[in-house]
């Protein structure tokens, strides 16, 4: 007995060395999946491991209708929602090679051209608290100058809390892109969660959504995958895969149909899962409180000086408001910048708290504390 199962272990070891990945039976006849790295899994314990991927041109393109007109652009494709003023999603396939960067970013925001009404503009962001999030990220777009410059478009902008903007969002990109270079190539659609009755910003009613989705598709043999992930637009230190759902969660949360052009079997089957286990989480987690607070670009301060100007600092604070007026954004962590309540002074007119409810919208009371919130949410 001990003879057979070393003759077995020596020709797994021999196919191993020799072959790379590959599926063997074992002596009670089960199939194994022999992997790189010297471990192996049974094969029926890999979801899909048994899906042919077959040649699907725009697999990464979601059911339209005949009305729906689709902008196309050198890295991406988008669906432009007017009455939201951006794209209601941003699709794109993103292969290993193209997560090597050879052109830096433009930082050019600038409206996009393809989009006949017209799109939102610098006066729609300026002052309002909130981020010009990527839906598309401009690191995905690094292997060429013109998909580069095109991710500045407005087309694919959406109102992001800095906090999250530069924190939970950008962690998610940057693992994304990890699983781009581990299976060769992913399909990603990702974009805002919009409903009706959200706030809005500036004066092209730009809305603010309080969750982002991404749907990721690995369509690469073997272990053919697919995962979604749904996260509020606010700050989070939470590990990614707390986010994760079935791709079908996504689609009944959004409405939009996902990966259409699958044969329906392996729709159905793939949009029903998530296999967390399937996919690698490295470097999920921010290394530091102090990085998830950081941000490398830097941009203009938030807030007001005492005359009511905008600040004309720079900052890489995640809050997006320079040292000096942290205070004005609520930051109760820090210590070193906060003055006694005697000290401050109101607002000579009332803003829209910048506090978000339980249920994840921003809070629509009106106040005049300096910090931009209602007392409810910390004001002074």
């Amino acid at each position: 007995m001990r003879k057979t199962a070393l003759l077995i272990l020596t020709v797994i070891v021999f196919h191993l060395l020799t072959f790379g990945q590959q599926e063997v039976t074992n002596a009670n006849g089960q199939e194994i999946v022999l992997l790189k790295d010297g471990t192996w899994i049974y094969a029926d314990s890999v979801p899909f491991y048994g899906i042919k991927a077959t040649p699907i041109s725009k697999l990464e393109i979601p059911k339209t209708n005949s009305r729906d007109i689709i902008i196309t652009h050198t890295g991406f494709a988008l669906l432009y929602n007017e009455t939201h003023e951006q794209a209601s999603w941003v699709a794109y396939e993103l292969t290993k090679d193209e997560t090597t960067k050879r052109y830096e970013r433009t930082d050019k925001f600038i409206p996009d051209p393809k989009v006949k009404t017209g799109t939102a503009t610098d006066k729609d962001y300026k002052g309002s608290g909130y981020d010009r999030g990527h839906l598309a990220p401009a690191a995905d777009m690094g292997w060429s100058s013109t998909a580069m410059a095109e991710s500045f478009y407005y087309s694919n902008m959406s109102p992001q809390t800095p906090s999250f903007n530069r924190g939970v969002w950008k962690r998610l990109e940057e693992l994304v892109r990890t699983w781009a270079i581990e299976n060769n190539s992913v399909y990603i659609v990702t974009g805002p969660v919009l409903t009706a009755n959200l706030t809005t910003i500036g004066p092209n009613k730009v809305s603010v959504p309080n969750y982002y989705y991404k749907v990721i598709l690995d369509y690469t043999e073997p272990g053919i995958k697919g995962i979604g992930l749904i996260i509020p637009n606010t700050g989070s230190g939470a590990l990614l895969q707390q986010f994760a759902v079935s791709i079908d969660s996504v689609e009944k949360f959004t409405g939009i149909d996902f990966f259409p052009l699958l044969p329906d079997e392996q729709e159905e089957m793939i949009e029903k899962t998530v296999c967390i286990q399937c996919w690698s989480w490295k470097s999920v987690a921010p290394t530091s409180e102090k990085e998830e607070n950081k941000t490398s670009t830097a941009v203009q301060c938030a807030g007001k000086t005492k005359t009511g100007d905008w600040c004309k600092n720079k900052t890489l604070n995640a809050s997006g408001y320079c040292y000096l007026h942290e205070l004005q954004q609520g930051n109760q962590n820090n210590t070193e910048t906060k003055k006694p309540k005697t000290q401050t002074q109101k607002r000579s007119s009332s803003v829209q708290c910048s506090g978000i409810t339980k249920a994840g919208s921003r809070c629509k009371r009106m106040t005049y504390s300096p910090n931009g919130k209602c007392s409810q949410h910390g004001g002074d």
